[in-house]
């Protein structure tokens, strides 16, 4: 019981003095070139991924729609 409580105790110290670690250091800066790199080369790839998801998006419309169509005229 004696060490359950030493383990509470060391717990408690270090969590409180472990929080002023993640505490802000002061104003966020305005973001650097590498930031602007990262973030454009995020947002090609969204745009890459875009490309065949409007053709997959494209087929799947055209293969509803041509189904219809080959229904009605089997009839």
């Amino acid at each position: 019981m004696n060490a359950i409580a030493r383990i509470a105790a060391a717990t408690a110290v270090l969590s409180t003095v472990a929080t002023s670690a993640f505490a802000a250091t002061g104003a966020a800066s305005g973001g650097g070139l590498l930031v602007w790199l990262f973030l454009g080369f995020l947002g090609l790839i969204v745009a890459t991924q875009l490309v065949p998801a409007v053709m997959l998006l494209s087929g799947i419309i055209q293969g509803v729609t041509s189904g219809s169509a080959a229904e009605e005229s089997a009839r």
